[in-house]
């Protein structure tokens, strides 16, 4: 695509976007307001990557930590915006500190004692969210569930006849 096509793109969703703040296609505001992890903060991530992976020719390892973490917040805040279950995802930024710094230690020299946070933030991440994820489950719409899943599960190991004592 030529550089005068791009250019035309860009001053044609220019003008949609300038066009819709009467509210006539999109709210812009809306637009904003909800995507601005996907417009802001992931592309901040990928221009760290791309800045170690293409600009330095790999040598400026330091800089997959903030685009790691970048990346994962960006993640977690899109889909917390979307569905608004901030007070389910908020693990995820103990996460991209574990992201973060693995990239490190994947791309670099491999030093062992870092997986050592690494492993602790993701662990400390994952129980978190199996908590409070788990006791959203149970508390709100999944409790009929687990209740069946729980008699299902009893009276196929009542019924059992392999491992039946009553015999």
């Amino acid at each position: 695509m030529s550089s005068r096509a791009i250019g035309g793109i860009i001053l044609i969703l220019l003008g949609l976007a300038l066009f819709s703040t009467r509210g006539v296609i999109i709210d812009t505001g809306y637009v904003f307001s909800t995507f601005w992890p996907s417009m802001f903060v992931i592309p901040l991530s990928v221009f760290f990557h791309w800045m170690y992976f293409g600009l330095t020719s790999r040598k400026g390892v330091g800089l997959l930590i903030p685009g790691g973490i970048l990346f994962v917040v960006g993640i977690v805040c899109q889909i917390s915006m979307l569905f608004d279950v901030w007070e389910y995802t908020w693990p995820g930024f103990i996460m991209a500190v574990a992201v973060g710094l693995f990239e490190f230690y994947w791309f670099s020299g491999r030093n062992k004692w870092l997986l050592i946070p690494i492993n602790i933030l993701a662990v400390v991440s994952i129980l978190f969210f199996s908590i409070f994820t788990a006791g959203a489950l149970f508390n709100g719409i999944g409790r009929p569930f687990v209740a069946v899943a729980l008699i299902a599960l009893g009276v196929v190991l009542f019924f059992n006849k392999k491992n039946s004592h009553f015999e």
